[in-house]
C-alpha cells in the first residue's frame, strides 16, 4: 500500500475529506497549496449580488466562490438558476441550503471533465442568449466561460469574490516537502493552479533530485485539465477519477 495521502486543498475545505481518508485506514497529511483570503473591498461583490435578481443564471467557478458569495446572500431567488463545475461546488451549495429540490442547478454532464468547456457544452446557450448571467470567481481566473457565453449572445458580468495565492516557501514547508518526497504517496490535487504552485515550490528548493522525486509521486486528480497540467510538468503517474469526494476515495481504495 502507498504511504500517506496528501490533501492539497485549501485548509477550510480539507477536513471532511481527511476524516474519510483516515476512515479507510490511510494517513492523511494536510498540505494546503492555495491560501484563500477575502477581498479587502467587498463592495463590488455585494453590488453584483444585489443585482442578481435580474439574472437568468449565476455561475460559481469554485466552492470558494460559493462560500464567499453566500456570506452576503440571505435568500436565493427561486427564478435564478445556478451553474457550477463539479460535485465539490454542489456540496458547498448544499451547506447553504441550496440543492436540486430548492433551485435549478446545472453542472457538466461528464464528471471527469468538470471544467468551463464541458459546462458550456451542457448549458442551453440559445435559451440564455440576450439574458443576464453573473459569474462569481476568484480575483484571477480563466476567461473561457465568460467569452463562451458572450459569443452566444449572453450578457455577462463577472465579479471577484476572493483571492488565492501559493504559500511562501518557509523553512518548515521546505522540510515538510523534503520528507514527503521520500515516500510513495498519493497526492490529491484538485486545482491546476495548486499543482503548478507545488512544482514551483519544489523547484525553488534548488535540488534537481527533489524535482525528480516529485515527478515520481502518484497524483489523483478529478479533472482532465489538471491531468493535462500534470503531464506538461512531467508528472506521469496519475489517476483521473472524476469530480466528487466519492470518486477520489474510490481511486484511493483501488490503490490499496
Amino acid at each position: 500500500m502507498p504511504d500517506s495521502v496528501i490533501i492539497t486543498r485549501p485548509l477550510a475545505q480539507a477536513g471532511a475529506l481527511a476524516e474519510q481518508v483516515r476512515a479507510l485506514g490511510r494517513e492523511a497529511v494536510l498540505l494546503p497549496l492555495l491560501e484563500i483570503a477575502a477581498l479587502d473591498d467587498q463592495g463590488p461583490l455585494k453590488a453584483a449580488l444585489a443585482g442578481m435578481h435580474d439574472c437568468a443564471m449565476v455561475a460559481f467557478v469554485s466552492p470558494n466562490a460559493i462560500d464567499a458569495a453566500f456570506a452576503h446572500i440571505r435568500v436565493w431567488p427561486a427564478w435564478v438558476s445556478l451553474a457550477v463545475l463539479g460535485e465539490g461546488s454542489r456540496a458547498a451549495l448544499e451547506r447553504h441550503g441550496i440543492n436540486d429540490h430548492t433551485a435549478t442547478i446545472v453542472s457538466p454532464r461528464d464528471p471527469a471533465r468538470s471544467d468551463s468547456e464541458n459546462l458550456l457544452e451542457t448549458l442551453d446557450l440559445a435559451a440564455l442568449a440576450g439574458q443576464k448571467v453573473l459569474i462569481v470567481r476568484g480575483e484571477s481566473g480563466r476567461e473561457l466561460m465568460a467569452d463562451g457565453l458572450r459569443a452566444a449572445g449572453v450578457l455577462v458580468t463577472t465579479v471577484a469574490a476572493y483571492r488565492r495565492k501559493v504559500p511562501a516557501l518557509t523553512p518548515a514547508l521546505a522540510q515538510q516537502l523534503c520528507a514527503l518526497m521520500e515516500g510513495d504517496n498519493d497526492w490529491i490535487i484538485t486545482s491546476s493552479e495548486a499543482l503548478r504552485g507545488l512544482v514551483a515550490l519544489v523547484q525553488e528548493m534548488g535540488d534537481p533530485a527533489l524535482v525528480e522525486k516529485m515527478q515520481q509521486q502518484h497524483l489523483i486528480v478529478p479533472h482532465a485539465r489538471i491531468a493535462e497540467t500534470a503531464s506538461s510538468l512531467g508528472l506521469g503517474r496519475l489517476t483521473l477519477c472524476g469530480s466528487g469526494d466519492e470518486r477520489l476515495l474510490a481511486a484511493l481504495q483501488s490503490r490499496a
